[in-house]
């Protein structure tokens, strides 16, 4: 809104001097030459009456220039010069041809220094000229207000164009197209207000999204639930024994406790947008982070027999590098990594970092079965399951990953899946199976999934 005020106030203090400018040269340029061919006459009149008085001896100059006044018909004095209070500048033009031109608070009248006598100087008094336009004010005045009020509309076009392209998305929006967009431009006024409406739309099309597959997912995962929970009560009302009863509803409680589990899954993922804003940030040893993060789960790594080892460059662990994050979350993103990767692994996980550029990537690497190529392009989208059949008897719904994604685009990061057999750079993991005691094929080395998280580092922390 800085931008928009500046331009406002520049615009019409600029508008109002260029064209008052304008006006004055016209104007300045007009008067001198009406002035001049008015009062041409009265210039020549008294070059005139210096001839004839300078032809005059000094005790006749009074009379004679009475007997001028009442001759011509015009007010004609003579005084001392000394009795004439003018600027030096001034003075120096009572001599000039023609007279100097001045003007009183009554009338215009001309001063003439006499030849030879330059004691005295002649003051011949001239009438007010005639305006023949007497609407020449009203008319500038006119000019300069419709001058302003053009350069104003002219500076207003481009602003109430992108108010009416902000309306008309806005209103597109509004009857369902969550696509549209505000074209940005260099040349805006409200560049900043055009680049939170689409960050808004963004958000907006984002929750709309989530929502739908939010009650997709949950209209489609509670069925076989609520199927078992019909099945059981019917099952449970027509059975006698009272040990089939109490097996139905044991089958019915568990059923209820995955319901539950799956709303609060989903609902938990559903407000999490709201998280996003309200981030406990601190400066974070990500080297200590990651260390504490790796001996917390070395139980679960145990009990799915799993070596998990974490290894960073050499360069990292001698600086190591703090960054701006939400400890909370930021340890659930890589909680979810860690926690996917142990379940699939065969025997290896390795979590990594390094820097490159101003930025920090983060690896965590298995020797499953890998990620089918057909589902790399999805396995961040929420409520996704590889293998359906196991997240369910796990109580997992396919957010695990979805959340971790949302969690490192709260931080400016990014995060992709790839196999390892497609990763371009140096894997930690290879160099970790091959240092083992165990021999293990060339295939064997190279299965299994990769997850890249990229952060950015700040100058100040770098």
């Amino acid at each position: 809104m800085r931008r928009l005020y500046i331009s406002i106030i520049l615009t019409v203090i600029g508008s109002l001097f260029i064209i008052t400018w304008g006006l004055d040269k016209i104007v300045a340029k007009q008067e001198p030459e009406h002035a001049q061919s008015e009062y041409a006459i009265y210039h020549q009149l008294i070059e005139g009456f210096d001839q004839q008085l300078s032809a005059t001896n000094s005790e006749s100059l009074m009379a004679f220039s009475e007997e001028l006044s009442q001759a011509y018909q015009i007010t004609l004095q003579l005084d001392k010069s000394e009795n004439i209070a003018l600027p030096n500048e001034l003075s120096r033009q009572l001599t000039q041809t023609g007279g100097l031109l001045l003007a009183s608070e009554s009338h215009p009248y001309l001063l003439k220094k006499l030849s030879l006598h330059p004691d005295y100087v002649l003051q011949l008094s001239l009438p007010e000229i005639e305006v023949e336009n007497q609407n020449i004010n009203i008319l500038l005045t006119t000019i300069l207000y419709l001058g302003v009020c053009i350069i104003l509309l002219a500076w207003l076009f481009p602003l109430t164009r992108r108010l009416y392209l902000l309306t008309n998305t806005a209103a597109q929006i509004g009857a369902g197209n969550l696509t549209a967009r505000m074209p940005l431009s260099r040349f805006s006024y409200i560049s900043l207000l055009e680049n939170s409406f689409n960050r808004m739309a963004t958000q907006i099309e984002k929750l709309v999204a989530d929502n739908k597959i939010l009650a997709r997912s949950m209209s489609h995962d509670i069925r076989t639930p609520m199927s078992c929970l019909r099945f059981g009560v019917e099952a449970a009302i027509d059975a006698q024994d009272i040990e089939k009863k109490n097996h139905y509803l044991a089958r019915m409680e568990t059923e209820l406790t995955r319901m539950e589990d799956m709303t609060s899954a989903f609902l938990e993922y559903a407000g999490m947008e709201r998280q996003g804003f309200s981030l406990k940030r601190e400066l974070i040893n990500v080297n200590d982070f990651l260390t504490t993060l790796c001996a917390d789960f070395q139980s679960l790594a145990e009990q799915h027999k799993v070596e998990l080892t974490y290894q960073a460059s050499a360069e990292f662990i001698k600086q190591p590098i703090n960054l701006s994050l939400d400890f909370h979350w930021c340890y659930r993103a890589i909680q979810n990594l860690l926690g996917n990767a142990v379940q699939y692994a065969q025997s290896h996980v390795v979590i990594a970092t390094y820097q490159k550029g101003h930025h920090l990537y983060i690896t965590v690497e298995d020797d499953g079965k890998g990620i089918p190529k057909e589902s790399i392009d999805s396995i961040f989208a929420p409520f996704v399951k590889l293998d359906v059949d196991r997240s369910r008897e796990l109580g997992h719904f396919g957010l695990g990953l979805a959340i971790t994604a949302k969690i490192i685009h709260w931080h400016d990061g990014t995060i992709h899946a790839k196999n390892r057999a497609d990763c371009s750079f140096q894997s930690p993991l290879s160099s970790a199976i091959k240092n083992h005691e165990s021999e293990l094929t060339e295939q064997v080395e190279q299965s299994g999934a990769c997850f890249i998280i990229s952060l950015p580092i700040q100058p100040q922390e770098g």
